[in-house]
């Protein structure tokens, strides 16, 4: 239809005017079909409803116009004023569907229908997350004690804690009933001294001050010292090159074992139950074990090795080395080694510990002038003091009481004893004995000390209480050391 849209709208037998004011034929009823309005919008802009054409000349024009399918605009042959006919024509086919309208205003709520049957329950959903914690509520009364429950397991004991402070001494309470007498240590106060000339060792009684025994040794006896432990006692012969165990019950040897060459002296020790042995000729120290009596091994020390002692305590063994060293091996007991050397005076002889100070005292003879005894520090294997004045000539033998810290020292040149007190490293005594003293020891229970004369072939007892001899014992020749098992 060009510019121009078709509509249909129903009409309910009721009578409408023409859009432009004309008005309805009155001959034309109205009727309820479907009369088409045309909304003519570039012409007039007004809706009309065309009425038939009466004549057959107006209407032969009006189909001759529709069959054109143009619009008669004001002809005459159209008879029609600001109008626009439309020619009705066989229906065309159907247009597109218009867009869809806009919805219109939601109509009233139904009433509510009748509630359904309740379904079954579905699958219970995943736990939410935990919401924070509530204000805590007030305690509530205290319940019932409930029945003990059994013990658990002891834990580990813990740290023990600092001591604390000492309370106040209570009073002494009575006196309790004397206990049983324990068993008394038997004595045996014997002294054993090496006869160097006779080949012999000499068994002194203590008590009797008498010689009870005499035992042939090997050649040469010089050391001796004493095991107390086994009762053995262990005598170096000089040219046999070998030591002899006694049996300090039967007064007899036996064993006989070798050490090295020129063996000297000999000093036990407790600690490990070892013998050390000084080796003049090649320079060592044999170990003997003193359960087999067997030699463990030599040990290789300065030249000419004499003196030799150890300290029970701190498991060191002192050796001296003569003239062409000058010094003092240091031995470790345990490892059997030489761990440090300390230089001492001229010609060092015996060796004499005090295991209660750990000082070492060593006589330096120096060929019979200049005579001094070197005082070592064990702790530090250093000499803390040479005492010099006092002494007689020609020092050589050493022996210590450490119950009262006195050092006895012989003087072979000026046949005395030389007393030293420990706490002052100082001579408080000389004590006259026999001729050309050699080797001595202390019976620390009787406080009683033994000198071996080797020019007088005698035994001087010196009382340690008051410096003086108390007896003289003959021995046999040439005595050259003493052991005491007291």
């Amino acid at each position: 239809m060009g510019a121009y849209r078709l509509r249909k709208k129903k009409i309910a037998g009721r009578k409408r005017k023409c859009a432009s004011g004309i008005k309805q034929n009155p001959r034309h009823k109205p009727s309820t079909g479907t009369v088409l309005l045309l909304k003519p919008v570039p012409v007039c802009g007004k809706i009309v409803v065309c009425k038939p054409p009466r004549k057959k000349k107006q209407e032969k024009k009006r189909k001759k116009c529709c069959r054109r399918k143009k619009l008669c605009r004001r002809k005459k042959s159209c008879h029609l004023k600001k109008c626009i006919v439309i020619c009705r024509g066989p229906r065309g086919p159907r247009g597109p569907e218009g867009p869809e309208g806009r919805p219109g205003p939601a109509g009233p709520a139904g009433p509510a229908g009748a509630q359904g049957v309740a379904g079954t329950a579905g699958p219970a959903g995943a736990a939410g997350a935990t919401g924070p914690i509530g204000p805590r509520g007030e305690t509530g009364d205290t319940g019932l004690i409930g029945p003990a429950g059994p013990q658990g397991v002891t834990g580990p004991q813990g740290v023990t804690g600092p001591q604390g402070v000492t309370g106040p001494q209570g009073p002494t309470g009575p006196q309790g009933p004397t206990g049983p007498t324990g068993p008394v240590e038997p004595e045996i106060d014997l002294i054993y001294v090496t006869a160097q000339f006779a080949d012999v060792t000499n068994v002194i009684d203590g008590v009797t001050n008498t010689v009870i025994a005499t035992i042939p040794v090997g050649v040469a006896p010089r050391g001796v010292d004493v095991n107390p432990e086994l009762n053995h006692i262990y005598v170096v012969n000089r040219f046999g090159s070998n030591i002899s165990v006694i049996d300090g019950e039967t007064f007899s040897v036996i064993t006989t074992t070798p050490v090295g060459d020129l063996p000297n002296l000999v000093a036990y020790n407790p600690s490990t139950n070892l013998a050390y042995v000084t080796n003049v000729a090649s320079s060592s120290t044999s170990v003997v074990d003193g359960t087999t009596n067997t030699l463990l091994q030599n040990i290789t020390v300065g030249i000419a090795p004499g003196g030799v002692d150890a300290n029970p305590i701190t498991n060191r063994v002192y050796v001296a080395n003569g003239p062409s060293n000058n010094n003092i091996s240091v031995i470790n007991g345990v490892t059997n080694a030489v761990i440090t050397t300390i230089p001492v005076g001229a010609d060092p002889g015996f060796v004499a510990v005090n295991p209660a100070t750990n000082l070492i005292y060593v006589p330096n003879f120096d060929n019979g002038s200049g005579s001094s005894v070197s005082v070592i520090d064990g702790a530090t294997d250093t000499v803390i003091t040479t005492i010099t004045t006092g002494l007689g000539t020609g020092t050589f033998g050493v022996a210590v009481n450490p119950l009262t810290n006195l050092i006895y020292v012989t003087n072979r040149g000026s046949d005395t004893v030389s007393v030293i007190r420990g706490s002052s490293q100082s001579v408080i005594a000389t004590i006259p004995v026999g001729t050309a003293p050699f080797g001595l020891d202390v019976n620390v229970k009787k406080n009683l000390i033994y000198v071996a004369n080797s020019g007088s072939n005698t035994v001087s007892v010196i009382d340690g209480l008051t410096n003086t001899v108390v007896a003289t014992i003959p021995v046999s020749a040439f005595p050259f050391d003493v052991a005491v098992n007291p």
